[in-house]
């Protein structure tokens, strides 16, 4: 059995968090002991509110690396940046106070844990409906915005982002677990953290603020494929474009922006400057060429005049935005927009997604033949009899473009594999190529 030791020092509440950090050591089966000889290694919950408690907490930490050499701090003494670390290089981990999480991952990072018969039939990525080679990652519930066409946040409550080592702890997981991709999700993806105020957490003990950039910038460590939706165009997105120029996570923005006249925008509580939008798109693409941006629109929504739906066409002529879905505007009960005078007739609506789709088709059509001739790294995610379907960097699974390779038999390929192609045609929609040896 995996012994531990622990030394408790501060507050009622950092006693409070230690009981808890105990109560989990013990129900994983770890036997918690009282000498620094007989513990595998030693967790110091640690005080920083005054001098003395500092220096209280320095001593301890440097007693239990001295008599026993593996150490993980916890506590308010770990949330002072640099702290620990420049007193006590030698720590396995520091984490801040209430970090249960945290510090069970660093103990089970570097103490064998013991076997759970029941719990240990699960795998610590948990179980997945996706395939193997890619997984959705949630960083948050609910949203603080008040589309009128949505009731989302009457349904999942306001904004209440999940804690960043959380998030991050569960990618490194399903990254551990042979997953190649993750998909980023949230219903608002760049409000990630405005709830908590940016609040500082703690991934491999090392401080990391629960905010969009650098939730983002620590998955770009991960040395996977890591794809950004439901993101909305807030001006610090512009930061994330900079790791996407770096190749640390995809060239690849999915931004709802629902239409482009300002004023169905304004009746649907979005934002309203198209001509913001366009210089952005343009000084996205300056920053990163490749970035390719996807996007869905609602067509027929009440008052929707027919010059409000030719602007919207003459946006996506001027943005070129690379995918593009569309919908037609559908009453959702206790939506506010179901009191909007001008509801729009099924026939008009009808005629207006479809010219929608033939403008669009026209522009991807466009896009995609001037990849012909090209070489793509792609994803593997299906084999058949007939074909190899895999995805570039540029698409995403279930909702964007495939890449479709003849089947010959020739090559030893299964679902996840990462192959090199070269593009020798192309549709509307996807891409035909065969494979570079």
């Amino acid at each position: 059995m995996s012994k531990i030791g622990f030394v408790s020092l501060g507050c009622p509440k950092a006693l409070v968090d230690s009981e808890g950090i105990l109560t989990q050591l013990k129900t994983e089966g770890y036997e918690v002991v009282s000498e620094y000889s007989t513990a595998d290694l030693v967790i110091v919950n640690t005080c920083g509110f005054i001098d003395s408690a500092v220096a209280e907490s320095l001593d301890a930490i440097g007693e239990a690396l001295k008599e026993n050499g593996k150490v993980i701090v916890t506590g308010c003494l770990g949330a002072k940046d640099g702290v620990v670390q420049k007193t006590h290089p030698s720590v396995l981990g520091v984490t801040g106070p209430h970090a249960m999480s945290e510090v069970m991952n660093l103990v089970h990072h570097n103490v064998p844990k013991p076997h759970e018969p029941f719990i240990d039939l699960v795998p610590a990525q948990g179980i997945k409906l996706t395939p193997k080679h890619y997984a959705y990652l949630k960083i948050s519930e609910g949203c603080n915005n008040t589309c009128t066409f949505c009731i989302i946040p009457d349904m999942r409550g306001k904004l209440d982002s999940y804690p960043v080592g959380d998030v991050l702890n569960q990618a490194k997981k399903l990254k551990n677990a042979g997953c190649k991709e993750l998909l980023v999700i949230s219903q608002d993806t760049s409000a990630y953290g405005v709830d908590t105020k940016y609040k500082m957490g703690f991934f491999n003990g090392r401080p990391v603020k629960t905010k969009m950039y650098d939730l983002c910038s620590e998955l770009g460590k991960l040395g996977i494929w890591i794809r950004l939706h439901y993101v909305y165009p807030y001006p610090h997105v512009d930061d994330i474009i900079s790791l996407m120029a770096e190749g640390k996570i995809l060239p690849y923005l999915d931004i709802p922006f629902q239409h482009a006249s300002p004023s169905v925008l304004k009746a649907m509580k979005r934002p309203a400057n198209v001509g913001n939008v366009l210089e952005r798109i343009y000084n996205w693409r300056t920053i990163c060429p490749d970035l390719v941006i996807r996007s869905t629109f609602i067509v027929g929504f009440p008052g929707e005049t027919e010059e409000d739906f030719q602007v919207l066409l003459d946006f996506l002529t001027e943005a070129q935005l690379d995918k593009v879905g569309c919908f037609k505007y559908s009453a959702v009960e206790g939506a506010k927009a179901n009191a909007i005078d001008s509801q729009i007739a099924e026939d008009i609506k009808e005629d207006r997604f479809h010219r929608f789709m033939q403008h669009q088709l026209a522009i991807s059509k466009s896009k995609l033949a001037k990849k012909v001739g090209c070489e793509f790294d792609i994803v593997v995610d299906e084999v058949n009899r007939k074909h190899i379907i895999g995805r570039t960097k540029y698409d995403a699974p279930d909702i964007d473009g495939l890449v479709y390779i003849k089947n010959h038999g020739q090559h030893n390929v299964e679902a996840g594999d990462m192959l090199r192609v070269e593009v020798t045609d192309s549709d509307e929609y996807d891409l035909y190529a065969k494979i570079k040896k």
